[in-house]
């Protein structure tokens, strides 16, 4: 598996991106769903990656920085037929290593609280993050999850 910078050109990216953000809305509240767009996604403050195997594209995920400390996890979604063979975590620690070389000490995340997210918060729980309070303009929301993950205990 490789990671590399995600590319807006890649059809194949465009393709998951646009799958990921369609699905995540359809399976949230309205007025609840924050998965980004392709256009949000090339916003300064985003840093987006892909993850391949060979030609195969994996997955995408995004970093973006909230504050010089502070860092959320964005748009991270590995294709269905991939999952639970190392990708998820891939691109998570390749998140966290490039967060804590900017200086980041906190990386946190919003996720669903619907069923359809529930692999998602299994999945970010078992790599230590924890339940935490809305964070930068988020509002509390039930059908909102949010975690954080201390970078300096990890």
């Amino acid at each position: 598996m490789r990671i590399k910078e995600g590319d807006f050109n890649d059809p194949r990216v465009v393709e998951l991106v646009n799958f990921h953000f369609t699905t995540a809305r359809a399976e949230t509240a309205e007025g609840s769903a924050h998965a980004l767009d392709l256009t949000a996604l090339k916003s300064p403050d985003i840093s987006f990656w892909s993850i391949w195997d060979e030609d195969e594209l994996l997955g995408v995920g995004a970093l973006k920085r909230l504050s010089p400390d502070h860092g959320e996890v964005k748009s991270m979604h590995i294709v269905t037929t991939r999952r639970g063979q190392g990708a998820g975590r891939s691109m998570l620690d390749h998140i966290v290593e490039v967060a804590r070389k900017e200086g980041m000490t906190r990386l946190s995340l919003e996720t669903g609280s619907w069923e359809y997210f529930r692999a998602a918060r299994a999945f970010y729980r078992r790599n230590g993050f924890a339940d935490c309070a809305p964070f930068a303009g988020y509002r509390k929301d039930a059908n909102s999850v949010f975690m954080t993950l201390d970078l300096n205990q990890q």
